[in-house]
């Protein structure tokens, strides 16, 4: 994910646009008054029509398109709606376009009373299904592929498809408690084991107890949250980028993309109607002081000078806007405690760090000489201020922290790296070469940009390795394209990275109207530029491909931008000017060696076993409803599953030492030291980095002219 916020000018053109058009937010609402659903429909339908970087035409075969998405958003497990409820909607699948040109509601307001009844029904049926026992010496199958799967024609044939998919639930338990009890028993020869109609009835109690959570969950939805799913099936059909955020979801958005966020420091959830402690957060206020643990329950939340509230008829997203507050600034929760006690705790707001977003290095040591790594989960910022804590600044500190090691090398890890800012990502590749363009960015209207690298210091330039995979997404491509244009990096990795070649700007919706009538109306997450090499080539779809192919368990998996509904298409434009950097003396040599070390590598060889064994899994979905029939294939598939058990046992000789982060200046907590040494156990088991480590070794080496393969193949 590539993300920046929307210029000045560009942010002042569109909503200047909207301004002079009649002031089409402002009179329209004055004399109209429609309803907020209307106002946003109306406001993102504008939006995307001129702030999108490849706009739709919202036509018929738009409007089938938003169609299927919306009821595969809705039910796309056929759980709820009857045939009959799917032939009422039909009228409007090619009808939806004019709905949203005319901010029309008929067909979301029919979609959401009708679902809301069923909803309802089966919350009235589901426990009696629950009550007859399930006969597990009856054979009967299941098939889940609900793309296929017909809707049922009535309510008795929806109870029977309900019956069915219990009753998998159940046997999956039952099997599953039944083998647990058994090893406790071998283990144990006082453990009494139950018996099967004692482990079915528990089984069928679980899944009571889950559905009644399940309709918990779904009561707190609002009206909404579901019309949230009705703007989304619309969006994303522009592109699977596009996205419209309600507030709390920015909220969400923006913590996770900052990585710290103001309150009490814990995590929260809601059931049977109490708001629970599920986890406390390392650093924060009350995993400092000590005054909550996992499972107390929050009653009431109470301001300075303010009653308390109670919070156990809450959304949870409202109880935990109310106990989230500024830094230093004291919130009272009314605890019930895990042993049943009830008190008062006074919580001091303060700022949370999710410090396992943050950057971390690990000195490598090994007899060669010492390396660096360096983990970047994604390329974080803090819109409000650059300044505060952010991915280029941090990475740039460990570099230097590295340096300072002497070390011979250094791997950058964007593994599963989603992506982040843009900005970030033109600092950080100035950190690797003198200056020069970074990326090529292309935005709506046709106007092209090049960012570039303008700080002429280099932070390092030795050998350097960027492990990547099939998560590593946007501005990690944006990263490893351009150090392998330059001839700065060895990508190692899969066959390629995800390939998304688009950016998105973040759009407050609220600063498209006068006045807070209608109160937050959230943000719009949209594709405004596509960004290309500095070679001219898109990553969109084709992505960065490795200098050396590592295959992992996923290699086989449709997961990439490519596999994605409705990406924008691959392209081309003309290359930015710049000149690649020589080669490092034993550039190719070290590919070579890395690719013969790869092909002899049995672990490799069982990897791609491993990919091919879980696309199998993946696409298998059929299911037997008797117990040995189940059992027979679990343990078939328990037993293939095993021999990938060996990849496991790998460990490297390498002796990792994780580095204190160079930007904190206080000692590392109990808590954060017990997760690096945890960290340091991984790291001896990852076969990337050791062959990481292997293509630094040879591209350090100082020999003057390389060994050819032939030569080393027969020592």
């Amino acid at each position: 994910m590539i993300l920046k916020r929307l210029p000045m000018r560009s942010f002042i053109w569109l909503l200047s646009i909207i301004l002079v058009s009649g002031l089409l937010f402002g009179f329209s609402l004055k004399n109209e008054d429609p309803n907020k659903d209307k106002l946003l429909l109306e406001i993102i339908s504008y939006v995307l029509e001129r702030g999108h970087y490849s706009p739709k035409e919202i036509n018929d075969a738009f409007s089938e398109n938003v169609y299927m998405e919306y009821l595969n958003n809705l039910d796309g497990q056929h759980r709820f709606f009857l045939q009959p409820d799917i032939k009422s909607f039909e009228s409007f699948k090619y009808k939806i376009d004019d709905q949203i040109k005319n901010t029309e509601l008929t067909f979301f307001d029919l979609t959401y009373n009708k679902l809301i009844q069923r909803m309802d029904q089966v919350e009235e049926f589901y426990s009696d299904l629950l009550e007859e026992p399930f006969d597990f010496s009856k054979k009967g199958e299941i098939d889940l592929d609900f793309e296929t799967a017909p809707y049922a024609a009535n309510i008795a044939e929806l109870k029977k498809l309900w019956r069915k998919r219990f009753k998998l639930n159940a046997l999956q338990n039952f099997t599953s408690e039944k083998e647990d009890q058994k090893k406790r028993a071998e283990k144990d020869s006082t453990f009494t084991v139950s018996l099967d109609i004692e482990l079915e009835a528990k089984a069928r109690e679980n899944i009571k107890e889950n559905m009644s959570n399940f309709f918990e969950n779904f009561s707190d939805l609002k009206r909404k949250n579901w019309f949230s799913f009705y703007i989304n099936s619309m969006v994303v059909q522009f592109d699977p980028h596009t996205f419209y955020l309600a507030p709390s979801d920015k909220d969400r958005f923006d913590t996770s993309m900052s990585g710290k966020f103001e309150g009490i420091g814990a995590r929260l959830s809601k059931k049977n109607q109490q708001v629970k402690i599920v986890e406390v957060i390392s650093g924060g206020p009350v995993w400092r002081d000590e005054l909550l643990e996992i499972g107390d329950a929050i009653l009431k939340v109470g301001q300075e000078g303010e009653e308390p509230v109670d919070i156990s008829g809450m959304v949870l997203d409202d109880a935990v806007k109310l106990i989230k507050g500024p830094k230093g600034t004291n919130v009272y929760l009314t605890i019930k405690k895990v042993d049943g006690t009830i008190e008062v705790v006074t919580v001091t707001r303060d700022v949370v760090v999710l410090e396992e977003t943050y950057a971390k290095s690990s000195l490598i040591k090994d007899v060669s000489g010492d390396y660096g790594l360096i983990e970047l989960p994604k390329f974080y910022i803090n819109f409000q201020d650059y300044n505060e804590r952010n991915a280029a600044t941090d990475v740039k500190k460990e570099l230097e922290q590295l340096k300072q090691k002497n070390v011979k090398g250094i791997i950058l890890d964007l593994r599963n790296n989603g992506g982040g800012s843009l900005k970030t990502v033109v600092d950080m590749t100035g950190y690797f070469i003198e200056e020069g363009p970074v990326v090529q960015v292309k935005s709506t209207g046709g106007r092209k940009e090049v960012l570039k690298d303008v700080d002429p210091s280099v932070v390092w330039d030795g050998p350097l390795v960027i492990l990547v995979n099939e998560f590593s997404a946007s501005a990690s491509e944006i990263l490893a394209a351009a150090l392998q244009d330059y001839n700065r990096a060895i990508i190692l990795g899969s066959q390629q990275t995800f390939g998304k070649g688009t950016v998105q700007n973040i759009i407050d919706l609220n600063r498209m109207i006068s006045g807070g009538t209608y109160g937050d109306l959230g943000a719009l997450k949209v594709t405004t530029d596509k960004f290309y090499r500095i070679n001219g080539l898109s990553t969109q779809l084709e992505g960065v491909k490795s200098d050396v192919v590592f295959p992992d368990r996923y290699a086989m998996v449709d997961m990439g931008e490519k596999d994605q509904n409705n990406p924008l298409s691959w392209d081309r434009i003309t290359p930015a000017s710049y000149t690649p950097l020589p080669k490092f003396r034993n550039y190719d040599y070290s590919l070579e060696r890395s690719k013969q070390r790869l092909e002899e590598n049995p672990f490799v060889a069982l990897i791609e076993e491993q990919a091919a064994w879980i696309k199998k899994q993946q696409d298998d979905s059929h299911y037997y409803l008797d117990y040995e029939s189940f059992k027979s294939k679990r343990d078939s598939n328990r037993n293939y599953a095993y021999r990938f058990k060996k990849l496991s046992e790998f460990e490297s000789a390498l002796e990792f030492q994780w580095l204190p982060e160079a930007v904190s200046t206080e000692a590392p907590s109990e808590d954060l030291i017990e997760k690096r040494k945890r960290w340091e156990k991984s790291l001896k088991k990852d076969l990337y980095i050791s062959e990481a480590v292997e293509i630094l070794k040879d591209l350090s080496n100082q020999i003057s002219k390389a060994k050819p393969i032939a030569q080393l193949k027969e020592k």
